[in-house]
């Protein structure tokens, strides 16, 4: 392998061995120091020997990274395949294009049944009524609590809406003359009420002056009967009786006209009722359709392009986001009147809820998102925990020791 000490040892180096006697001791030292300082000595190339010492540790291994381990996975969500309580809600109007259920921030869950206005206070679970309109004015055909959760929307059958204060009982305003018929629809965008009503008018309406008329959006032809905000405040979603969903934008408005659409989106063959828009995705929009449609849509409302639609076999009545995980919880009509909560994106069925003997019109969240309370027409209202449980608070003060005995003072 080595040519030059080949060649030596062939020539000079065979030279060395058949005249020994030539060399003076001189010479060979010469030649040994030579050889030892080019490493000519081969004596140890492959040679058996002792195994040479472990060598000592440069770093010390507490400065070592660890291997890096894998995260343990996720345990499995306990879904309760039942509700965890069942309430009466007589008279509760069976119709697809109302709504009649929500659930405000200071966790007071508001029910419309027929023409009065019902909460039930999520803390303590007591009852109470708000309200019970005319029966030239009713019944309530709508219902959306304000984000500060003290203030109530109502839309009644004759178009009037009025404007509630919770905590004192008190009527503060109703809003006349943008509707001609029902309001079946509402949505709150800080100080906007929208307004949608069987007339196909959206309406923005403006709670703290006068004239409360501000904006209005022409597009639909038949019923509005699913109004959203965008989280952001810019976008709105509506969907009508007309089998048509519109994304309004803000930017795009003016108040002396009607105000033209940002997208019209035709692609659902059933009236377009539920909407949700994602809490992790702001231009991403879910959208449910009727009887003769059946699917849930996925749009980016940036582009308008429709971005997958699964078929759900049954009437999609209202759809929820969870707000901890990447999942869709949607309710349905015939012919389980089931809830049906999706893996997202791939919507796959993580769990299908049943309880309801009638269509499940009208969903609403806790304001912690765990609890999706249900009313449907066969006049129950059901409450599930399908998102999880509330984490329990831990109290700061010390526990007593013998919590069952009085203490004496």
């Amino acid at each position: 392998m080595d040519f030059d000490y080949a060649h030596y040892m062939l020539t000079e180096g065979r030279k060395g061995k058949e005249n020994p006697s030539v060399l003076s001791p001189s010479t060979e030292a010469y030649l040994k120091l030579l050889a030892n300082t080019f490493h000519m000595n081969r004596s140890r190339i492959l040679a058996f020997k002792n195994k040479p010492p472990t060598p000592a540790e440069l770093i010390p291994r507490e400065f070592l990274s660890p291997v890096r381990q894998f995260k343990p996975s996720k345990p499995k969500r306990h879904i309760p395949q039942t509700s965890e309580r069942t309430l009466d809600a007589p008279d509760i109007i069976d119709d697809y294009y109302l709504n009649l259920l929500d659930w405000g921030s200071s966790n007071i869950l508001a029910i419309g049944l027929g023409s009065t206005v019902h909460f039930w206070d999520g803390s303590n679970g007591s009852t109470s009524e708000l309200v019970t309109v005319d029966d030239e004015n009713g019944p309530v055909t709508s219902i959306s609590w304000a984000a500060d959760g003290q203030h109530i929307a109502i839309g009644l059958n004759n178009s009037d809406v009025q404007l509630w204060d919770s905590t004192a009982n008190q009527l503060l305003r109703t809003l006349r003359g943008g509707h001609q018929s029902r309001v079946g629809s509402l949505a709150w965008n800080n100080h906007i009420l929208t307004t949608g009503g069987r007339d196909g008018k959206i309406i923005n309406n403006d709670v703290r002056v006068r004239s409360h008329i501000v904006e209005t959006y022409r597009g639909h032809h038949q019923e509005v009967c699913g109004l959203k905000w965008s989280a952001s405040g810019q976008q709105l979603a509506s969907g009508g009786n007309d089998n048509m969903l519109y994304i309004w934008d803000r930017s795009m408005s003016s108040s002396n006209s009607r105000s033209q659409w940002l997208h019209r989106l035709e692609d659902h063959t059933a009236a377009v009722k539920a909407l949700a828009w994602c809490p992790f995705q702001s231009n991403l929009l879910a959208s449910g359709g009727g009887g003769n449609d059946l699917c849930i849509r996925f749009w980016n409302t940036h582009t308008g392009a429709c971005l997958n639609s699964v078929d759900t076999g049954s009437q999609v009545c209202a759809l929820l986001w969870n707000k901890k995980e990447r999942e869709l919880l949607s309710s349905h009509g015939f012919s389980q009147n089931q809830l049906t909560l999706w893996k997202y994106p791939s919507m796959v069925k993580i769990a299908e809820l049943t309880g309801h003997t009638s269509r499940v019109l009208f969903m609403a969240q806790s304001p912690d998102g765990c609890t999706v309370a249900t009313a449907a027409g066969d006049e129950t209202l059901k409450f599930w925990k399908v998102f999880g449980t509330t984490p329990e608070v831990k109290n700061a003060a010390p526990k007593e020791p013998f919590p069952h005995f009085s203490r004496i003072r």
